[in-house]
């Protein structure tokens, strides 16, 4: 995931939210180990904590992108020595509480709003039904009407919305 530092705070909430969850085990059991393992280690590198939680290179791979894909885990690219052309690329991964210790107090449902303010300003114009496929995160159905109704948007025209 890459983000602006304001729009980090932004997710922050949400990003903890799915660390929350994932050390609870809703993202998996080996989900929930990495991001142990991780509390207890610190950043690491990628191969560092497969091999040493022992998953199979499938098993890591899922849980992991799962993990990134909710927040809960972000990634560095590093170059190590090794490979054809002199270098290898790795990755060095860290729990979102650990990468941006930048603490946003705001609610999930309060998050996920100004997400879709954020992403309807920056495409200026979209169709309602849009935003809804845009993020990770699940965003409610209702989102759109609430956000028409207390005027953080406006219908330039039938079906589509502009932040106001």
């Amino acid at each position: 995931m890459l983000l602006s530092p304001d729009a980090a705070a932004l997710v922050d909430p949400l990003c903890r939210d799915a660390l929350e969850r994932a050390e609870d085990g809703e993202l998996g059991a080996d989900a929930a180990a990495i991001v142990r393992h991780l509390g207890a280690a610190g950043p690491s590198g990628a191969d560092q904590v497969r091999s040493e939680l022992a998953l199979e290179a499938k098993a890591f791979r899922a849980a992991r992108e799962k993990l990134e894909r909710e927040g809960a885990v972000v990634s560095r690219p590093q170059l190590t020595p090794g490979g054809v052309d002199g270098h290898r690329s790795a990755s060095t991964i860290a729990r979102w509480d650990r990468s941006h210790s930048q603490r946003r107090k705001a609610p999930v449902a309060v998050a996920l709003d100004e997400l879709v303010l954020l992403g309807i300003r920056a495409a200026v114009v979209v169709q309602e039904d849009e935003p809804g496929t845009w993020f990770t995160w699940a965003i409610p159905q209702d989102t759109i009407r609430r956000l028409l109704e207390t005027r953080k948007l406006v219908r330039p025209a039938a079906g589509w919305v502009a932040a106001s």
